[in-house]
């Protein structure tokens, strides 16, 4: 699991599908399966996290999954030890899957694809490339929020429209949203500011510098993405000021809002800045929605591919 644009149509509903299994599951009292029992799931973080990390965590405990944390902090790669050799020493106690966080782009590719190891690799995130199961989380939820957590199974997002606003440049969850909201049949249309939009011709979607444009619309949902200033090398914008005037939810922009178009966030959030509390703790917010469904989703990831199984008997 690199990439959303290594899914089909079929797989990626596949997927979602069995993530509403797993949810099932986390509604449980007893939130616990014994599918994972004796495999052994690495967590391998380059870089600081709370959710994708505790979701990632608690996906394999309640898979009944053994998991080995890794953070490079504190570890032997403050000594200089590279990506290689740590994967293969924590490989040698036998491992069943590596789930990795890192800062260059194209780390998790490398991993699964050097022949270091030779077991399933989940992408965590990798510099600004990807986040595959951020992606699948979302779409989990939009179908959810669109269709009623009861009528999903099998079902795409054909014609539904999707606003993604915010520091795409530097956004690997934009990336993936993007190859698997069109895979599922959405229609996306990107808005930043001229120096925070990458050539998304190559992303074969729409894009806009006007975001008042863009929600006069009606979108079904709008997600708003975090100005990732940690990757940023330059001045990208004026002041903090303009590009909340300019390209953030505030709360003025937000009472304009229709009423059905639901509001994402993958987090964490800047409040004030891309995104006002009132949007953020609203009935159309899906923002705690998308933080629970990351766990089912990487339930499903975890045991589709550990297991080579894509339904479970819950």
């Amino acid at each position: 699991m690199l990439s959303t644009s290594d899914l089909t149509r079929d797989e990626a509903i596949s997927l979602l599908d069995l993530s509403d299994q797993m949810a099932l599951v986390n509604e449980r009292e007893l939130k616990k399966l014994p599918t994972l029992r004796g495999k052994t799931v690495v967590n391998l973080f380059y870089e600081d996290s709370t959710r994708t990390k505790t979701s990632f965590e608690l996906a394999a405990k309640r898979l009944s999954a053994d998991l080995i944390n890794f953070s490079a902090k504190g570890s032997s790669v403050s000594k200089g030890e590279s990506l290689k050799d740590t994967a293969m020493t924590l490989a040698a106690g036998g491992v069943d899957a590596f789930v990795i966080r890192h800062h260059a782009s194209g780390a998790a590719q490398t991993l699964a694809n050097s022949g270091w190891i030779d077991v399933p690799v989940v992408n965590a995130g990798d510099g600004t490339h990807e986040h595959p199961t951020q992606a699948l989380l979302d779409a989990m939820t939009l179908r959810q929020r669109l269709y009623g957590s009861s009528n999903t199974s099998s079902r795409d997002l054909d014609g539904v429209t999707v606003v993604i606003v915010g520091d795409i440049l530097h956004s690997r969850v934009a990336r993936s949203n993007v190859h698997l909201l069109k895979t599922l049949g959405a229609r996306v249309t990107l808005v930043a500011p001229p120096t925070l939009m990458p050539n998304a011709s190559l992303l074969g979607v729409e894009t806009s510098y006007d975001l008042d444009a863009a929600l006069s619309k009606n979108p079904d949902a709008v997600m708003m993405l975090r100005v990732q200033s940690e990757r940023m090398s330059g001045s990208f914008f004026a002041s903090e000021i303009e590009y909340s005037k300019n390209w953030g939810l505030t709360q003025a922009r937000f009472a304009r809002l229709n009423h059905k178009t639901l509001v994402m966030h993958p987090g964490p959030m800047n409040r004030g800045l891309e995104i006002c509390s009132e949007a953020a703790d609203s009935e159309q917010s899906t923002i705690k929605q998308q933080v629970a469904n990351g766990i089912s989703v990487r339930m499903a990831v975890l045991y589709s591919l550990i297991s080579r199984e894509r339904s479970i008997d819950v």
